[in-house]
């Protein structure tokens, strides 16, 4: 059974941090590309960041700078460190697949606000 389970949200003021991480399982993880989701409010859920198995990396064009992902074989993780946190990064966050899988995790809240 495929299951992500995903940490480290919070809330947090603009400009601070966060490293979200997600354990995957039932998956042969190594040999997957690996991305963070978000949903903001009102939005549709976007890969914000990606990383292949040849450990190449991808970010979308609005957290480019900001988001690091970063992933651990031998563990079965994958992180997201966020920096300089924004309003607008307010959201649920969840790891998956970059082809994603139906078996979606709960997700983890990161709320930016003053």
């Amino acid at each position: 059974q495929v299951q992500f389970v995903e940490s480290g949200g919070g809330l947090v003021q603009p400009g601070g941090s966060l490293r979200l991480s997600c354990l995957a399982s039932g998956i042969d993880f190594d040999k997957f590309n690996m991305g963070w989701y978000r949903q903001t409010p009102g939005d549709q859920r976007d890969l914000v960041a990606n990383i292949h198995v040849d450990h190449n990396t991808f970010y979308h064009d609005s957290v480019k700078g900001r988001f690091t992902i970063s992933r651990d074989n031998a563990k079965n993780t994958v992180d997201l460190l966020i920096v300089n946190l924004k309003p607008d990064d307010t959201g649920v966050y969840w790891c998956n697949a970059v082809a994603p899988m139906d078996d979606w995790g709960q997700g983890t809240q990161v709320t930016v606000s003053s």
